[in-house]
């Protein structure tokens, strides 16, 4: 459980930052939806290109590990938007409700958990599921996003702001689409090993610098938020909230990491240190990148920012005890 902590301590450290800077008044009203939109717009696509470009394919295709989590992240994805929409919740924040079950923290934590539960051995797969969760089940969610404001307001949403009406959803949507750069930036960087070339010194250092301010800057923001009166953006009274609040968070640190199980080991037939690997990558708490797309796209901020805080306290036990039983 030490080992645990403290790789969970820094975050507990950033997000307390951003807290007590807002409280106290050296970061004003704004500072959210500021430091969000740095995030979104610079630091983030800077880390997606930068972990695209230098991705060794040949070394990282593990066919094995890439369907155990991958498909575990789509699955509690799926069956979350699934579930939510059922309930009647907007596809939009369905979307992010299924982005809080299924979105594991795998860039932040999951290296240092990883190196110290299986060593050096344990990073090329780790490295699969943060490309497959920042790049792949989070394009999904935006996609999904992008439809239901779209539907909903065909002139809404912050990739296109002046659509017009008459623009098929199709089109708008689209539009959207290679406008966000959350989405043109892994596929930009895929294109530098794929076509033999390598990234100057000079933006190397530039990529390294900017996309390292974007979990640390996630996470003060995500205090910034905290600290602020709470605003009701049509989410669900207390009641729900506490309740969808549980569902998400059992979802991520449980049915996530049973399902990566069961596919690594009766389906893909995983060795012990991949299939270890894949669980415990799935057993992480939930990141931050649904918070940034909750504020990025103005919708109710409240429910994600508790699943992250909760999952994140939660899974120092959840996670510490599955590595006691190895």
């Amino acid at each position: 459980m030490l080992s645990t902590l403290l790789v969970v301590l820094p975050i507990f450290a950033l997000v307390f930052a951003g807290w007590l800077a807002r409280r106290i008044g050296v970061l004003g009203a704004a500072a959210t939806t500021e430091l969000n939109r740095f995030v979104v717009f610079l630091a983030l696509p800077a880390l997606l290109f930068d972990v695209t470009a230098h991705a060794h394919w040949a070394a990282l295709w593990k066919p094995g590990f890439i369907g155990a989590f991958g498909l575990s992240s789509l699955a509690v994805f799926t069956f979350t938007v699934l579930i939510q929409r059922g309930a009647g919740r907007p596809l939009a924040d369905a979307a992010l409700d299924g982005l809080n079950a299924g979105y594991a923290n795998v860039g932040f934590m999951g290296f240092p958990l990883a190196l110290v539960a299986f060593g050096p051995e344990a990073l090329a797969p780790t490295t699969v599921a943060v490309i497959l969760t920042v790049c792949a089940v989070f394009a999904v969610a935006i996609v999904l996003i992008e439809i239901g404001l779209r539907r909903a307001d065909p002139a809404s949403g912050p990739g296109d702001l002046n659509a017009g009406r008459c623009v098929p959803i199709w089109l708008a949507v689209g539009r959207s689409l290679v406008r966000n750069p959350l989405l043109v930036a892994p596929a930009l960087g895929a294109l530098v090993p794929s076509l033999g070339l390598a990234v100057p010194a000079p933006v190397e250092t530039f990529l390294k610098l900017l996309g390292g301010a974007a979990s640390p800057c996630a996470l003060v923001a995500l205090g910034l938020f905290l600290a602020q009166k709470r605003r009701n953006r049509g989410g669900p009274g207390r009641d729900g909230h506490a309740r969808v609040a549980g569902l998400l968070v059992g979802l991520k640190l449980a049915a996530h990491p049973l399902l990566a199980y069961g596919l690594g080991r009766y389906v893909f037939d995983l060795p012990p240190l991949l299939l270890h690997t894949a669980v415990l990558m799935a057993a992480l708490p939930t990141g931050t990148g649904p918070f940034m797309l909750a504020e990025f796209y103005r919708r109710e901020a409240d429910l994600t920012a508790t699943v992250v805080l909760v999952s994140t306290v939660l899974a120092v036990i959840t996670v510490s005890g599955y590595l006691a039983t190895l």
